[in-house]
């Protein structure tokens, strides 16, 4: 009875999963997707309580009141602006669950060696990239690129090692091979990560993603657990298929961006833009009068709005400029916008933004040629045209939105200073280009009084 209880509470769980999975590939859903993962956690957890393999209770009660706690606090308290280290924290802690599970097995006698050893190998690789990809991303580090001679062989001489110990010990056995496979794993993941600048590092959490998921099947195999491969699998591919997208969007390949990415190498401002050169500063007011007088504008959102928290008083603007003054107003994402995949997407939905005025990079680019004003709002990289004229640039390749075209580009940034990848964009100099120095959000509050008071 145990036994088919149990089957069928783990299929549940699994068809809530893809279901989840499912609701989380559109902002109108993605909520409901939430909901259905949370529940089907829930019914794999309260099903686990019945296994014949659970009799310590306390320490599973208190496990997951723990867990609980760990996960509420900050979840409850973390910004917009820090999910993606949010996410790449989780990632690693699923990998070092991996891990720990890995060594219980092994300290129990467990002889599925294969499995066990793969689940620790890709577990302690996320494990360790992640604690990079979040002291990256929190500034704990520096966000560039950091390399040293011979890294590339050095890197290629560890994952040998680690290849030849992982075969060792499914041959042998030897548990004092298996730990220094473990630290081995996790010293192979900090070198992987360091070299990776931070404009690659979507696509780094979107691959630590499908490691951590990988790692639950290789244990779920050594478990014998149905509902672990299956979840597994489900995070595993889904990762796969997003670090795919991510890099299809950058026009670069997932062993170019794991191999050392943007940040290893910079174009000066003065190559860019020429010493007789000067960016064109404007006003709110200014940017106010050409938007209320155009017919079309499109909105360009960035980590600067992000950090800001600019994106409600944004929605103000757009509904002033089509409420007040009937202007056509338009939100472009870019796919690597931000520091996670959908980043932007979900702080637009934050400020209720309608879906359908939101639009891809694919679906909007040949827009901006009819737009009156683009409105770049603490973005970079993602516009900077650089990608498309000068090989030598690392971002060069990358599809970006061609907000150059438009017959106005506003700019709201600080200051003249490079994007996360350290590129320097020269349509900060361009005759079309008008700069709104300043804090985005105040910026931004400035131009919709002006509007408000028309």
């Amino acid at each position: 009875m145990t036994n088919s209880f149990l089957a069928f509470a783990y299929l549940l769980s699994s068809i809530l999963f893809i279901f989840s999975i499912r609701g989380l590939a559109s902002p109108e859903t993605a909520r409901r997707g939430n909901l259905l993962g949370m529940l089907g956690m829930a019914i794999a957890i309260l099903a686990t309580l019945f296994s014949p393999l659970v009799s310590e209770y306390v320490w599973v009660a208190g496990a997951i009141l723990l867990g609980g706690i760990l996960g509420t606090i900050p979840a409850l308290k973390v910004k917009m602006t820090s999910l993606p280290q949010m996410v790449a924290a989780f990632n690693g802690l699923g990998g070092l669950s991996s891990v720990f599970i890995a060594i219980a097995e092994i300290l129990a006698g467990s002889q599925t060696y294969l499995e066990t050893s793969l689940g620790l190998l890709i577990g302690a690789l996320a494990f360790s990239g992640s604690v990079i990809a979040f002291a990256k991303l929190q500034g704990l580090i520096s966000a560039r690129a950091m390399v040293f001679p011979l890294q590339q062989t050095l890197n290629l001489l560890l994952g040998l090692a680690v290849v030849g110990l992982c075969a060792w010990f499914v041959i042998s056995g030897d548990r004092n091979i298996f730990y220094a496979l473990a630290v081995l794993s996790i010293l192979l993941g900090f070198l992987l990560i360091l070299p990776i600048g931070g404009a690659d590092m979507p696509v780094v959490i979107s691959v630590l993603n499908s490691y951590s998921g990988l790692a639950a099947v290789g244990i779920g195999f050594s478990l014998n657990n149905v509902l672990l491969i299956t979840v597994g699998s489900l995070v595993g591919a889904s990762g796969a298929i997003l670090s795919y997208i991510m890099t299809k969007a950058m026009n670069r390949s997932l062993a170019n961006v794991m191999l050392g990415g943007f940040g290893a190498k910079t174009v000066a401002a003065s190559n860019l833009a020429g010493e007789d050169k000067q960016a064109h500063a404007g006003s709110p007011a200014d940017a106010a009068f050409i938007m209320e007088n155009a017919n079309k504008v499109i909105i360009v959102p960035g980590y600067g709005m992000a950090v800001a928290q600019a994106q409600h008083v944004l929605k103000e603007m757009a509904d002033d400029l089509h409420n007040k003054f009937g202007v056509e107003v338009k939100y472009a994402v870019h796919p690597v916008a931000g520091r996670m995949p959908g980043h932007m997407n979900v702080l637009l939905a934050e400020a209720n933004v309608p879906y359908e005025e939101v639009f891809e990079l694919e679906d909007i680019n040949r827009e901006f040629a009819t737009a009156d004003v683009a409105y770049v709002i603490g973005a970079n990289d993602v516009t900077n045209p650089m990608a498309k004229t000068n090989p030598d640039s690392p971002i060069y390749g990358m599809p970006i939105l061609d907000v150059e075209k438009a017959k106005t580009v506003f700019f709201v940034k600080r200051s003249l200073a490079t994007g996360y990848s350290g590129v320097e964009n020269p349509l900060f100099y361009a005759d079309n280009t008008i700069m709104l120095y300043g804090d985005a959000k105040k910026v931004t509050e400035e131009i919709v009084n002006v509007l408000e008071n028309k």
